[in-house]
């Protein structure tokens, strides 16, 4: 499947406030329509037309959106003066596995999403001079090298703030000027995975092969289902299957499968329309699924059928087991931590 890359003459704009750049996201957008009514003449003519020349690419995800400005109240008093993304599982905070997956998934703008008492993540993701020039005086080349790793390249990374707390689905329309009229990734930060394949690197295959909009889906034992946002499951795709109603925690015994959405999606720019508008739902929040029902009214949905492990790091007993099983996979602790681990649980019997 396909869209269209746009080969337009250089323009040199300079945008001096948020009308100017208001201004400029409509030429865009107006630009988007032109392209699809000179598409046909434009390939049949193998021509630019208008100056406008219309090239076939593969679709990309670029944008991906990361909602952190949660109040981690289940993690009191951990999170009165620490972003719960930023609590670490094993030696890295939790938002920076969610970053490592979309960065493996070929993200290229990481968008976030953040509140009062969240300055400290876009501090985390910032260059520290005096840090790197210590690492450097001491020669701590590992430590520094380490570092730069992690570090998004300038320009790559976008702030927003949302100022109340309203709702995921709210959270996720705070971002509308930033990704603007493209597809994007939506990851939600408590959530981290591990896999063969990183679950967004999955979606994003599946995507480039059907369009649409995906959400990631594990399977839960039926009677944990009114727990979660359920799927039902349609015709099969190659790595998931077409989604044809979803429910967000279903009454006990009425769910149509036993699918839940793991916190990963990939949605097209319309929902920013319809989540403009959105009534608040539960909690007297604006839910991102009610979004969605509506949005699947005209677009199609599928599920990427996630078959690794995912750890809800927002509650203790998720963050504690992601501490456990990322641990063990270090060859440089595992071995000091082994047995202690063996003899706990020898001690629970």
């Amino acid at each position: 499947m396909h869209h269209v890359r746009v080969e337009r003459p250089k323009l040199f704009l300079r945008i001096r406030s948020a009308a100017d750049n208001r201004a400029l996201s409509l030429l865009f957008f107006i630009e988007s329509i032109v392209v699809r009514l000179i598409q046909p003449l434009s390939e049949n003519n193998k021509r630019p037309i208008l100056g406008i020349k219309v090239v076939k690419v593969e679709k990309t995800i670029r944008i991906a959106v990361f909602p952190v400005a949660g109040l981690g109240t289940r993690f009191l008093p951990a999170t009165k003066a620490v972003p719960k993304e930023m609590l670490t599982v094993v030696d890295k905070p939790v938002i920076q596995y969610v970053v490592d997956e979309a960065i493996e998934a070929g993200i290229e703008h990481f968008v976030f999403v953040t509140g009062r008492g969240k300055a400290v993540i876009q501090d985390y993701f910032d260059i520290q001079f005096e840090l790197e020039q210590t690492l450097k005086a001491r020669n701590k080349s590992a430590e520094l090298s380490l570092l730069q790793t992690l570090q998004p390249s300038a320009g790559q990374t976008s702030f927003t703030r949302q100022q109340e707390p309203l709702g995921l689905g709210h959270a996720v329309w705070c971002a509308r000027d930033i990704v603007g009229h493209e597809p994007f990734a939506l990851l939600l930060p408590d959530m981290i995975m591990r896999g063969e394949k990183a679950c967004l690197k999955g979606m994003v295959e599946l995507y480039e092969k059907t369009g649409g909009n995906i959400v990631a889906v594990e399977e839960c034992a039926p009677d944990q289902a009114h727990k979660y946002g359920i799927v039902d499951v349609g015709d099969a795709l190659e790595g998931g299957f077409k989604i044809t109603q979803m429910v967000e925690k279903p009454a006990k015994g009425t769910a149509p499968s036993n699918f839940f959405i793991n916190g990963r999606y990939i949605l097209q720019p319309e929902i920013f329309e319809i989540l403009s508008t959105q009534e608040r739902g539960a909690g007297n929040e604006i839910q991102l699924t009610d979004g969605m029902l509506k949005l699947a009214n005209d677009q199609p949905f599928a599920g990427y059928h996630f078959k690794g492990q995912t750890f809800d790091c927002g509650s203790k007993d998720g963050f504690i087991l992601a501490n456990v099983a990322f641990a063990i996979e270090r060859a440089d602790i595992r071995p000091s931590i082994e047995d202690e681990l063996k003899a706990l649980l020898a001690a629970l019997k």
